[in-house]
């Protein structure tokens, strides 16, 4: 189905040709110049170094999650109004019940802050954020980021790139994305789908064949090929929004009649222009894939990476499920146990719940497709309930007319407002040990609901729309979109009809009319970030947690679901760092932070002093924090605050093998915590507990030092532990001795 090729490869003639064998070519760096994705950067690109980009973006996008504190850090740095188009979109802290009044409070800050500083404000319930981009900011040839980690939207020719909120902060500024020189991915699209098959199918098959060897990680996917000219819009957005998952930093498609049409709908037809690949174009790798051949798929708990067709599944369902309990098991520990072989009944596999929601799930396609195999049919009244989200009121308002809401609610299925919750835990949580099949974009452990530390555990597991209505037609029993019998809704049933006035409306659209005499409207749960201490001449650290998993999400960093209501509340928010997965550090941290306190008021923290006087450093001068080890922490959203929750409760660092994602290191530069990496194959025998003394780190980080030699003190003795800080730009030195983005701009550095 699909297929990995690691070597670079040449566009010759039209068609994909090994490096190898290509005559009369560019070399690699020219090559890669012709490519859609470096059109597009250097377009973009305000650097005169070809080898490290400085981004400015066309748009910028976020979500009730993350604007109150993206505008917050701008407004302490400056900032005085939107330079660019900024859309704050409401559809993760929707259900204002919880917590009381705060999320309507983030919502009255959000619509004040547009007001004041010029900006796109979305009510709640009126679209998840990608689908407002998609039908609103979107263009060919354009760049956007946003504070959510899927912003993709290659295939309308717009490169989208899913930062922390520090990155957008800087664009406020008038400040640029720096980022080194991708490499680019071809990834080349032959055959047609099957009936049955949809996106999600594809995408699952694209993310188990790409992610766990990283194979994309930090690249930009390029989408090409004869396949993708048959595909709609759709289905291709349904693909290319998964492309996060791969741990790609961004993707494009070639635009075609269909990227035409598309714009021609949503009443945009100047802002589609033709992008094609040329000849001469290199790719430094590529991910072949024969759309005819993918099959009905399953990406099983707790990773969009462990894919399998629902075939394989069906064939041996208590083999495959045990293997993924025992390893479940293994990172979970004893805090809950999960029970998967009891989804296993008469040889079967038997779900409890289908979700299709949000910026994967909830598109007109998917649900028009899945009422057509639910026509007719029934849910039945067992365990089983079906909940289906629109992801925009335009396509509320579309299968409302043409019928398609009535025929999946005469099933059975409930028709919910556009809403992102069940993708991380805020609506639709299943019960204990309940399995749920749901077209979204994660299914991570701590992310859909479950509550391990708690006693509490969900399997989530990630399907096309198609086969999860399959499934609910079959009463729950897994089924195989690809085995159902239905009929195919013709093409013209298929067609999106978009409707602007819900939005043209309710939708506030004040870039350009900034008011600075709006008054913010601060609830009682928005607070300013508090003071972050500079990183001074030397830093001693204390392990608060080590983590051996092979990868650490943000979900474990700092938990989705309810606490995302305190995300306007920067100490009320640390309160729940790491605790679904070591609950025991936030108090270690605060211990440190207090022995920090104790230093810079002039009192004698005991242990850090003695810690320091076995390796011969002193108080005076040296930073005092809190630091994570992890093998590979990051991997997921692109929230700032995994870090900015760390360093609220006097984090200094982060160790690791590697980092998951650019966006979590990113995120951690931008707090002032140093991302320090060990070489693969390093023992890190240490524990919570011990320290470890740098010397020397704030001037060898503003002279460029890459190598550090960190001095770990445990109870046994002090052992030298070599420590790698790369690939720092000039600005990012600068942010981390200054100790976080906010004090490198007070400081008077990064402004125009």
């Amino acid at each position: 189905m699909v297929e990995v090729k690691k070597s670079g490869v040449y566009l010759v003639a039209g068609k994909p040709a090994d490096a190898a064998a290509a005559q009369g070519v560019l070399s690699p760096g020219e090559g890669r110049e012709r490519t859609m994705a470096y059109a597009i950067l250097r377009a973009h690109d305000q650097s005169k170094d070809p080898k490290n980009m400085k981004i400015k973006f066309d748009a910028l996008i976020s979500h009730d999650i993350t604007y109150v504190g993206v505008i917050q850090t701008a407004r302490a740095s400056g900032m005085t109004e939107f330079p660019i188009p900024y859309a704050l979109t409401n559809c993760h802290n929707s259900l204002c019940a919880v917590g009381g009044t705060i999320n309507e409070d983030d919502h009255a800050f959000g619509l004040s802050a547009a007001q004041k500083y010029g900006g796109i404000y979305v009510p709640p319930n009126q679209a998840v954020i990608h689908q407002y981009a998609r039908e609103c900011l979107a263009r060919c040839g354009g760049m956007i980021l946003g504070s959510d980690s899927h912003t993709r939207y290659g295939c309308y020719g717009t490169l989208g790139v899913g930062e922390g909120g520090g990155e957008l902060v800087k664009q406020l500024l008038k400040n640029t994305y720096d980022v080194p020189a991708p490499e680019v991915v071809l990834v080349w699209l032959e055959g047609t789908p099957r009936k049955g098959v949809g996106p999600q199918d594809v995408a699952i098959a694209l993310v188990g064949a790409t992610f766990p060897d990283g194979t994309v990680k930090n690249k930009v996917l390029e989408f090409a090929g004869p396949g993708a000219k048959g595909l709609s819009m759709d289905f291709r957005i349904g693909i290319d929004v998964m492309t996060t998952e791969t741990s790609c930093l961004s993707s494009i498609w070639e635009t075609d009649e269909t990227v035409r049409d598309y714009y021609e709908t949503i009443g945009r037809p100047a802002d589609f222009k033709e992008i094609r690949t040329q000849d001469g174009a290199y790719y430094d790798s590529m991910v072949r894939i024969d759309l005819e051949q993918i099959e009905s798929m399953i990406a099983l708990p707790f990773h969009p990476s462990k894919a399998y067709t629902i075939h394989e599944l069906q064939a041996d369902p208590a083999g495959i499920l045990k293997n993924v309990q025992d390893a479940c098991q293994k990172s979970l520990g004893d805090q809950v146990d999960i029970d998967l072989m009891k989804t296993v009944v008469d040889g079967k596999v038997t779900t409890t719940q289908g979700v299709i929601v949000g910026c994967s799930g909830g598109m007109y396609e998917n649900l028009v497709e899945a009422a057509a195999i639910l026509e007719g049919k029934s849910i039945g009244d067992g365990f089983f309930d079906l909940s289906c989200y629109p992801s925009s009121a335009p396509i509320t308002m579309a299968v409302t007319k043409d019928g398609t809401a009535a025929k999946l609610m005469e099933a059975g299925a409930v028709m919910k407002p556009a809403f992102c919750g069940p993708c991380f835990g805020a609506g639709d949580t299943p019960s204990h040990n309940g399995f749920s099949i749901r077209h979204a974009t994660r299914n991570f452990a701590n992310r859909e609901g479950s509550k391990p530390g708690d006693g509490q555990i969900a399997a989530v597991a990630l399907m096309d729309a198609r086969s999860i209505a399959a499934t609910a037609a079959n009463g729950g029993v897994l089924t195989a979109a690809t085995d159902f019998d239905y009929e195919l809704p013709a093409a013209e049933q298929l067609a999106y009809t978009y409707d602007p006035h819900i939005y043209e409306k309710r939708v506030y659209d004040g870039f350009g009319k900034a008011d600075p005499g709006v008054e913010l409207v601060l609830g009682p749960n928005i607070k300013s970030w508090p003071q972050m201490p500079k990183l001074e001449d030397n830093l001693l650290v204390r392990l608060a947690a080590v983590i051996h998993d092979e990868v650490t999400t943000t979900d474990e960093l700092i938990p989705s679901g309810e606490t995302s209501a305190y995300r306007s509340n920067p100490i009320g928010l640390s309160e729940f760092t790491l605790s679904r997965r070591v609950p025991e550090y936030v108090d270690r941290s605060k211990a440190v932070r207090a022995m920090e306190q104790a230093r810079r008021e002039g009192s004698v923290p005991l242990e850090a002093d003695a810690a320091l006087k076995k390796v011969g450093g002193a108080l005076a001068g040296t930073s005092i924090g809190s630091c994570i080890f992890a093998r590979k922490p990051g991997d997921g959203s692109a929230r700032e605050q995994a870090a900015s929750c760390q360093k609220v409760l006097g984090g200094f660092a982060n160790i690791c093998y590697e980092f998951a994602t650019k966006r979590y290191r990113s995120n951690c530069i931008n707090w002032g915590i140093v991302p320090f990496t060990i070489a693969p194959g390093t023992d890190f025998p240490y524990e919570d507990g011990d320290f470890i003394y740098v010397p020397g780190i704030r001037q060898g980080i503003l002279d460029g030092q890459e190598a550090f030699t960190g001095q770990v003190i445990t109870k046994s003795g002090v052992f030298e532990l070599p420590l790698q800080l790369a690939g720092l730009t000039a600005e990012e030195k600068r942010i981390l001795t200054e100790g976080c983005l906010m004090n490198y701009y007070a400081a008077g550095y990064g402004t125009e």
